[in-house]
């Protein structure tokens, strides 16, 4: 008789622990903007020393907690963030398993170089110091966002984004016109009903600026950001998505010229963030949504000697891995998070958006995400048949780490989605 009684008393504190399992989440930022004039990068290549400043370049990071789960999503205002930057702010993360810690970028190629990129002679025009610097802001914004975690609803959606906002340079309509959108909103205390955090994820190049209007700059991110903490509060993060290839954002005008100033910036950063509130103003709340993270570890062949050449003489990568004289390969991280009914995958580069069709059709999920640059940054991801095949292709083909890259990608991440749960499961 005891027994049964001790057997009951378990199972209704197990049920009561079960029921009190709540989900949380938080946000924080960082400012990261330099103190003085740097250069800045638009991709491989010598660096341009900037002018002038426009906007704040930012760290922003979300932590979501449910149950013995958390995660942290960071999104930083740079045109690439590599796995050796990445790897040692996530050694200055309390509380969260690095492998649950996904560090992505805006791709805004008006910010600092961040990979090191070294000329014909070696040298390079990253500044460490500054680096070195972001390096500890990231943490900061992680732990940050961990303390301020809170019993929280989850709101998620994917829709077409509708208005003058991207386009394929190469083929125009070809481009994912999809936007991801997941709002976090407080449930209990004095900040019951306020959003905690609303996250942007949508395919595009912000180069408005670029390096030729010599601006340090977060590009159309900053207007983004702007707009959507102004209506809805809290802290607004924009990670990219299958944007190779060369999916930019579309500020053409009728004379065949391109707007490349700041109000082109702030249309299409404001109509972006109006449409991801409208995406996700009628999207069904999540009382209790589950969260659910993996990561495997994929190894890719670097075939491109001109990526050789940046991972044997940038400086960069020296501060985060030991000197290696094999650079014929190269191991990274990827990521499969659910989200409540929203599914996550991370690609470490610019995959072409064909890749990301591909893979978003194959995602157990009706709500896909899709975070670009995310855990590290290789350049463009092109399929074999596409890689090296037209004379439109040859910079992203230059910019790869090999033909090989897209179909072990493809393979891995295919892998990691059929063996584990759907989303909302």
């Amino acid at each position: 008789m005891k027994k049964s009684i001790i057997i009951v008393f378990v199972l209704f504190f197990a049920a009561i622990q079960g029921q009190t399992q709540s989900f949380k989440a938080g946000a924080a930022m960082r400012d990261i903007t330099p103190e003085n004039l740097i250069p800045i990068s638009g991709g491989m290549g010598t660096p341009v020393m900037p002018d002038d400043f426009r906007g704040k370049l930012t760290v922003r990071a979300l932590v979501l907690e449910e149950g013995d789960t958390k995660v942290a999503i960071v999104g930083i205002d740079n045109i690439g963030w590599p796995a050796y930057l990445g790897d040692r702010s996530r050694k200055l993360i309390k509380n969260i398993a690095p492998e649950n810690i996904m560090i992505g970028v805006t791709h805004t190629h008006s910010a600092p170089d961040a990979y090191g990129f070294p000329d014909e002679n070696g040298n390079t025009g990253a500044d460490l110091d500054y680096l070195n610097w972001c390096v500890v802001q990231i943490a900061d914004a992680v732990n940050d966002a961990a303390k301020n975690l809170q019993p929280a609803e989850l709101k998620t959606a994917v829709a077409k984004a509708e208005g003058k906002i991207a386009y394929n340079y190469y083929a125009p309509r070809l481009y994912d016109p999809r936007m991801g959108v997941i709002q976090a909103v407080a449930t209990t205390g004095k900040n019951k009903g306020k959003t905690i955090a609303t996250l942007v994820n949508y395919a595009t190049h912000p180069e408005i600026l670029g390096t030729k209007s010599k601006l340090i700059s977060p590009d159309l991110c900053g207007p983004l950001y702007d707009r959507i903490e102004s209506k809805t509060g809290g802290v607004a993060i924009y990670i990219n998505s299958a944007q190779g290839g060369m999916v930019t954002a579309d500020n053409r005008r009728e004379n065949g010229e391109e707007a490349n100033d700041w109000q082109e910036c702030m249309r299409i950063g404001n109509l972006m963030a109006d449409e991801a509130l409208r995406i996700i103003q009628t999207a069904p709340v999540q009382k209790k949504p589950q969260l659910y993270c993996i990561s495997k570890i994929i190894e890719l062949p670097v075939d491109n000697e001109a990526m050789q050449f940046v991972f044997q003489h940038s400086p960069v990568a020296q501060l985060g891995k030991k000197r290696v004289d094999d650079f014929s390969k190269v191991s990274t991280q990827i990521n499969l998070v659910n989200i409540g009914t929203a599914q996550v995958l991370t690609i470490p580069g610019e995959a072409l958006p064909n890749i990301g069709f591909y893979l978003k059709r194959y995602m157990k999920t009706e709500q896909p995400f899709l975070f670009g640059l995310t855990n590290d940054a290789f350049g463009y991801i092109l399929t074999k048949e596409d890689f090296n095949s037209f004379e439109r292709y040859n910079y992203v083909s230059r910019t790869s780490l090999g033909e090989m890259t897209a179909e072990i990608l493809e393979n891995e991440a295919l892998k990691l989605i059929n063996e584990n749960p759907a989303a909302g499961n």
